[in-house]
């Protein structure tokens, strides 16, 4: 018994870190045509979720606080998968959320550096997560802006990424120099 579990745990792949968790959805919706109104007004949202399926779950649970339409009294119009234009360059987001806390309903806005929205907004629900204890259902995505100025940044932890000559410096770094003896009587000197 215990090879065969270990054998199905070797075969299971690690969770990628490279790609974020979330895609990014437009969705299209509308109340059913009736007598009284046979065109509708249509309602579109850009949401934020792990597959198709719980985006439109999402759609559906926003447009019914917003408007008295329900998925037995609507449709979906159409689903698309929003890309990003340029995924190589790195970009600041401004992202508005309002999330219920234990004590109440707060409105927020948070920023990140990242190389997309999908990105930052997986940043976000990790940071919500782990700041707040907040889960993925407290947490409504109201706005995410691309802040293309480095002067509209607001907080200081983005803006001391913005300085022009940033360096990372590298203290205690080990010089291996050739023909080094592998054991030694003295401590290497890591300051330089």
């Amino acid at each position: 018994m215990r090879l065969c579990l270990r054998r199905q745990r070797s075969k299971t792949r690690p969770p990628s870190y490279d790609r974020p968790r979330f895609h990014e959805y437009q969705i299209i919706g509308r109340h059913l045509p009736t007598e009284t109104n046979p065109a509708p007004k249509i309602y579109r949202m850009r949401i934020f979720a792990t597959n198709e399926v719980v985006a439109k779950s999402r759609f559906w649970y926003f447009l019914g606080k917003l408007r008295k339409i329900k998925k037995a009294n609507g449709e979906i119009v159409s689903v698309n998968e929003i890309h990003e234009k340029r995924p190589q360059k790195v970009k600041n987001f401004g992202i508005w959320i309002r999330y219920d806390s234990r004590s109440g309903t707060h409105n927020m806005y948070k920023e990140y550096r990242e190389l997309s929205r999908v990105a930052a907004v997986d940043r976000l629900y990790q940071d919500m997560a782990a700041r707040h204890r907040s889960r993925f259902r407290q947490v409504q995505i109201l706005k995410v802006v691309e802040v293309p100025k480095a002067v509209d940044v607001r907080r200081p932890y983005i803006k001391q990424l913005l300085v022009k000559n940033l360096k990372f410096p590298l203290p205690h770094r080990v010089n291996k120099k050739a023909g080094k003896k592998i054991f030694s009587a003295t401590r290497p000197s890591t300051f330089f």
